[in-house]
């Protein structure tokens, strides 16, 4: 597959501008959701394999990546999940495959939650689960002016490498390339705008009970040496989710987008056809 045939764009959603990048065609619909502090960057090695099988749409979160940075939006699980609903249904895509990675894990379960209709099946890559809201104080400290340099002088701080390191087991992957594409967001001033109202407005995470809600069916890809989201939270959430199996990788952090491409694809391209899994 050509490279120049993915399209990157901004659209317009409600008030926000969201970026885009996308392939449509006659092939069943395919949306990736990254994580925190991430951007479409992540699913950057799965999109060329994918777009061979399907319609691809990965969408930058407002606040991340090259989406809109907007001091007025709410950055809620809510809201995020309000954008996904909505880019699906600006490129009129039925019957989704939802794949979320880290805390794109949890929007994709909140979103399965407000359109359960038209999402055919979740696939959960490491996924965020079972985090409460901030802290009252945390809260009250993102209304005090100038509490943004602080965000940014932390994240600054504990550097682009560094946090690297902790989402891969093989630090090779850690590229000029890969720092750069991470390293983009922290160099714009209203990137720490939106982290302040994200820390704001972030409601927890779906509880057991809302889990047990989803009926969709659900497959859960984790790396066994994960330390942003250890496998113990998806060895919780597949109990909790009615229909879901988890598939787990030795040797493997918490960016299985790029340690386990090939077997990430395989896994993807054997439930989406028949909702049975390939072995591991």
């Amino acid at each position: 597959m050509n490279e120049h045939l993915i399209q990157k764009k901004h659209i317009k959603i409600g008030e926000i501008n969201v970026f885009c990048e996308y392939l449509l065609n006659e092939k069943p619909p395919i949306v990736l959701i990254h994580g925190f502090v991430s951007s479409t960057f992540t699913f950057n090695r799965l999109i060329p394999l994918l777009a061979k099988h399907f319609s691809v749409l990965a969408i930058d979160l407002p606040g991340f990546g090259q989406s809109e940075k907007s001091k007025k939006f709410i950055y809620s699980f809510d809201q995020y999940s309000n954008i996904i609903v909505e880019c699906i249904k600006h490129f009129n895509l039925r019957k989704v495959l939802l794949v979320g990675h880290s805390m794109g894990g949890q929007v994709a379960l909140y979103t399965a939650r407000k359109a359960p209709n038209n999402i055919s099946r979740i696939i959960l890559l490491c996924s965020s689960g079972y985090l409460k809201r901030a802290s009252k104080w945390l809260i009250l400290l993102s209304h005090i002016p100038y509490f943004s340099l602080f965000i940014k002088y932390y994240i600054k701080y504990k550097g682009v490498q560094n946090s690297l390191r902790n989402v891969f087991y093989h630090q090779h992957y850690i590229t000029e390339e890969v720092i750069n594409e991470f390293g983009k967001p922290l160099k714009e001033v209203d990137f720490y705008h939106a982290l302040c109202r994200f820390i704001r407005h972030r409601e927890g995470d779906l509880t057991k009970e809302q889990l047990k809600e989803i009926s969709v069916p659900t497959l859960l890809l984790w790396g066994e040496n994960d330390k942003v989201v250890p496998l113990k939270t998806g060895q919780q959430l597949v109990q909790d989710l009615p229909i879901a199996n988890l598939i787990t990788y030795n040797k493997t952090g918490h960016l299985l987008t790029f340690e386990r491409t090939r077997e990430v694809f395989e896994q993807i391209l054997a439930f989406s056809s028949d909702g049975r899994l390939s072995p591991d």
